[in-house]
């Protein structure tokens, strides 16, 4: 994204767990702003649009504090495990024409030869990229694999001033044929056995009958 979503941030006066649960009650998220040397500011985000602004993956943010601006990505994002609520971020200043090593999400796009699956062995990529110009996400095409293929992290296409950091010889995407585990197999087998039986059972059950009708 090169779009940078600007937050209004009001620098943190208060410290300590409860001030923290009571910022949150109040809709703001604490966060950390750092980076270049520079002393660490402790601010408190806007919840809502900073929630909606992470949704996007390595999204450029601009921190509004005061008259200030400062250029950021979110380095780490601490979530409540149950609720999923954010309880805090670590912001890290970025300037223009920087280069920085982040994860990106991969989505597999098209489909596969018919009968077969496609199995995502990994589902993040890691690459260096402009810190003004980080991707969202990087698309992979399966689009007529067959049975045996795989996709490396070296085949990818990246975006354009992206460098891979991932090793190359990576596999990222695998494509097979689904083969049955030796469980289903034997469950199979197990009622194939009962089904021959039953049907035996029944022909002589049958024969009976028509030995008895004579």
């Amino acid at each position: 994204m090169s779009d940078a979503l600007k937050l209004a941030a009001a620098e943190r006066t208060e410290f300590g767990k409860g001030a923290s649960r009571r910022a949150r009650a109040a809709g703001q998220i604490p966060a950390v702003l750092y980076g270049h040397g520079a002393a660490p500011i402790h601010v408190l985000l806007p919840g809502h649009q900073t929630m909606m602004a992470l949704k996007h993956a390595n999204a450029l943010l601009t921190i509004v504090i005061g008259k200030a601006e400062s250029m950021a990505i979110a380095k780490d994002v601490q979530r409540d495990p149950v609720r999923q609520i954010i309880e805090h971020v670590d912001l890290l200043i970025v300037r223009k024409g920087e280069k920085l090593t982040v994860d990106v999400p991969l989505h597999v796009v098209g489909d596969s030869i018919s009968g077969t699956i496609v199995m995502l062995e990994h589902n993040m990529l890691s690459i260096l990229a402009e810190a003004t110009h980080l991707p969202e996400a990087i698309e992979i095409s399966v689009e007529g694999l067959a049975d045996g293929d795989k996709i490396l992290a070296g085949d990818i296409a990246l975006p354009v001033g992206s460098e891979l950091v991932t090793d190359p010889e990576t596999i990222v995407v695998a494509v097979t044929h689904p083969r049955a585990s030796v469980a289903d197999e034997a469950a199979d087998a197990a009622v194939a056995a009962e089904a021959s039986q039953a049907s035996a059972a029944a022909a002589e059950a049958a024969a009976a009958e028509a030995a008895a009708a004579e």
